[in-house]
Parts: structure tokens; C-alpha cells; sequence
């Protein structure tokens, strides 16, 4: 037997090949009385009109692992005559940072040369994903979820688990339900200046936070995203091709994935089991990321945090650097997210106000902010921070203007 030495490690340079040059979404409802694909269709052929491309000129499609809707169900109703490279990112809100670095490979290694990909879901009208897994009789456990050391004993839903973080991070550092309710209520800011958010029209006050409803102490019902049914896609082609398309090129500078120390199996629960529950993957990956990028924390004009609920986009506050460990929460209360803040973050009013398509708009309001088309436009915005869904696996990229 031949023994073959192990091959240094490498990280292919990709920063700035790349560029986001066309997107598109549906309208985000609770109802929307069409099919999955449906939905798909509309977004992939708004991001493609953006980008001033035709069907024909996409040869990739990258998809979620927990999207209803295959490649060549996607591609045959478009009408792509020949894809060339397919892949799938996840899992759940971890996918689309995967997704943009599966297109970024794709086209880096001439694999393809426009990818798109995209992420839709009935996700009020059909699968609810904040709903117990246990319900309706459903089999508990398999497909590597691992529900089933969790679900008898009490932990059926996400927000539960998100519940269990805030309250350590309440014990450890002194977090308030105030600091969580500044994140609330300044994304539902950023949604009543959005047309297109779910939220459009509807303030939230902190004494209507406080009011609320508590789900999962400490968590209260403004502390949950939105359950939405909508669909969202982008185009990724290389930054030589996007600048001599219909729209501004958005320079795709680093992206990143990965688990951080220590992977763990299963979809969510695992997380729990970690010795530090206020530190997330995030950490890691942005360390990762900065490191690809050359850029660091204090470079950084926008940030658009996966929000799925308000403490996890405290905890990336201080995973990716903005403030210290234990500091998210004075940090939050303090005015930095603002739109005229220190880092004004969600400016589309994120998860938690403007819909719920599992971290993809959070893409598509990084580009508006480079391009200066956002509702909530940041004054001179040319580097925007976009992360992926914790705490099991993360991921993040890192857009900017070109030029």
C-alpha cells in the first residue's frame, strides 16, 4: 500500500473574483396561496432581470437543503437550457452563506458562470419551522436531528433553546429584557420605513415589547421572528462580467462557513451541550472571515445579523467583534443600531420585522446597501457585514462596493 503524504493546508483567495449582480424576492405574506415553486420562479426571474441577464445566461442554481424546490424543478420551470453546476447549502438559516460560497466555487473554478440560487417557503401557510417537530404524530428523531435526546424531555421548539441562551446570558453578564427590546424595537424601525416588510405600518414601543406575551422566559413574542411566506434569489457571477452588467457590481470580498471548534451532529439542540452557551460558531467564523477578507470589525458600515431571534443577534454583536463579550446588550441599548448609529444593523428590518426567508434577504439588503437603494440607506454604506443562521454550524460573507 502506497502511502500518500497529507497535502498542506490551503484557502483558495477568492477575495473580490466575485460579485452579486442581480436580485429579486416576492412579496412577504402569511398566506400566499401559491406553491413553493411558484414563489421560487418569481424571485429567480426578478434577480435575473436585475442583473440584465436572460434565463438562458444562468448555467448554475445553489439551493438550501431544506428548500421543497429542486434544481431541475427550478431550472425546467424557468426554462435554463443546461445547467452546468447544482449544489445545496444548509442547514435551515446556515445556508445561505454556504449557498454564495458554493456559487463563489462554482464560477472561481469555471465550473459555471452565472449561479443563482435562491431560498423559498411557505413558511406561515405550510412547514412552520418555530412549530414543535413532535406535533401531529410525527416520528421524533432520524435524519441526524437528534431531537430525540431533547424532545421527551421538554424541548420541542427553537425558541426554547434560544430561551436557554438569553437566560445564561442574563446570568453571566446582567442582559435585560430592556437591551433585548432595544434590538426589537429598532428593527421594527428599520420595517416601517420598508414597504416590503411584513411589519410595514406597525411601531413597536418598548412598553408594547414589555407587554408582550412571554413564550419561553425569558423570551417574550417580539423576541421571535416572523413566520412569512416569501421567496428570495440572487445572481453570483465573476466581478470582470458584473461590472459591465445592468447594475452596480457588489463585490463578494470573503465568505465563509464552518463549525468552530468542536462540531457537533444534530440540527439545533446539540448547541446545549456546549461548556460556553454565549459564544457561538459565529466567533470563529468571523475570525475566518476577517482573515479572508483583510479587512476587520472596525472596517465594517452596515451589518445585516441573521436575526431568528433577538438574543442571537446580540451574541454575533460580540462573536463578531462590535463590542466585548457581555457588553451586547448595553451595546444594543445604547443607539449603535441605528441607522445613524456606530453599526447600524437589519436595515430591511431583518427576521424579526421584515419576513422570515431563513437569512436570504439578509443578502439581498447587503446589496441594496451597497448599491444605496435600502429604505433605511446608510450614509455612505461600501462594506456590509451579512451572516448565516447559528448555533450549530455559521457562516457570514463580507460585501463590498466596487471601485
Amino acid at each position: 500500500m502506497r502511502l500518500y503524504a497529507r497535502m498542506p493546508h490551503r484557502v483558495y483567495d477568492h477575495r473580490n473574483r466575485c460579485a452579486v449582480a442581480g436580485i429579486g424576492s416576492t412579496d412577504f405574506s402569511r398566506a400566499s396561496g401559491r406553491s413553493v415553486l411558484s414563489l421560487a420562479v418569481q424571485a429567480s426571474r426578478a434577480a435575473i432581470a436585475d442583473a440584465g441577464l436572460a434565463v438562458v445566461d444562468i448555467d448554475g442554481i445553489v439551493r438550501s437543503d431544506q428548500d421543497e424546490v429542486k434544481h431541475n424543478a427550478l431550472a425546467h420551470a424557468l426554462g435554463i437550457r443546461n445547467l452546468t453546476y447544482w449544489g445545496s447549502s444548509g442547514h435551515g438559516g446556515a445556508a445561505p452563506a454556504g449557498m454564495i460560497a458554493q456559487a463563489v466555487g462554482a464560477i472561481c473554478s469555471g465550473q459555471a458562470t452565472n449561479v443563482l440560487a435562491f431560498r423559498s417557503l411557505n413558511g406561515r401557510s405550510g412547514m412552520r419551522f418555530g412549530a414543535a417537530r413532535a406535533r401531529g404524530g410525527r416520528v421524533v428523531g432520524g435524519n441526524g436531528t437528534y431531537d430525540e435526546f431533547f424532545t421527551p424531555y421538554g424541548l420541542v421548539v427553537p425558541g426554547q433553546m434560544w430561551a436557554l441562551i438569553a437566560q445564561r446570558h442574563m446570568l453571566e453578564y446582567g442582559t435585560t429584557a430592556e437591551q433585548l427590546g432595544a434590538i426589537a424595537t429598532t428593527v421594527r424601525r428599520r420595517a416601517n420605513a420598508n414597504p416590503a416588510a411584513q411589519m410595514f405600518g406597525r411601531p413597536l414601543t418598548m412598553d408594547d415589547y414589555l407587554a408582550a406575551a412571554v413564550i419561553a422566559s425569558p423570551l417574550r413574542l417580539f423576541d421571535y421572528c416572523l413566520e412569512t411566506d416569501g421567496a428570495c434569489a440572487v445572481v453570483v457571477t465573476s466581478a470582470e462580467r458584473a461590472a459591465h452588467l445592468a447594475k452596480d457590481a457588489v463585490l463578494i470580498t470573503a465568505v465563509a462557513q464552518g463549525t468552530g471548534p468542536g462540531p457537533q451532529g444534530g440540527t439545533a439542540y446539540p448547541a446545549l451541550l456546549r461548556a460556553n452557551l454565549t459564544t457561538q460558531p459565529s466567533a470563529f467564523i468571523a475570525q475566518e472571515l476577517y482573515r479572508r477578507a483583510g479587512l476587520g470589525s472596525a472596517d465594517i458600515d452596515v451589518a445585516q445579523f441573521y436575526d431568528c431571534f433577538t438574543i442571537a443577534l446580540l451574541v454575533q454583536l460580540e462573536d463578531y467583534g462590535f463590542c466585548a463579550k457581555g457588553d451586547g446588550g448595553p451595546y444594543a441599548a445604547s443607539g449603535a443600531l441605528e441607522v445613524d448609529g456606530a453599526l447600524p444593523v437589519n436595515t430591511s428590518g431583518g427576521n424579526l420585522s421584515e419576513g422570515y426567508v431563513h437569512g436570504m434577504s439578509h443578502v439581498l439588503e447587503g446589496v441594496r446597501q451597497i448599491r444605496g437603494e435600502s429604505t433605511s440607506q446608510v450614509d455612505g454604506a461600501e462594506v456590509c457585514l451579512v451572516t448565516s443562521g447559528i448555533p450549530v454550524v455559521s457562516g457570514a460573507m463580507i460585501l463590498q462596493k466596487a471601485g
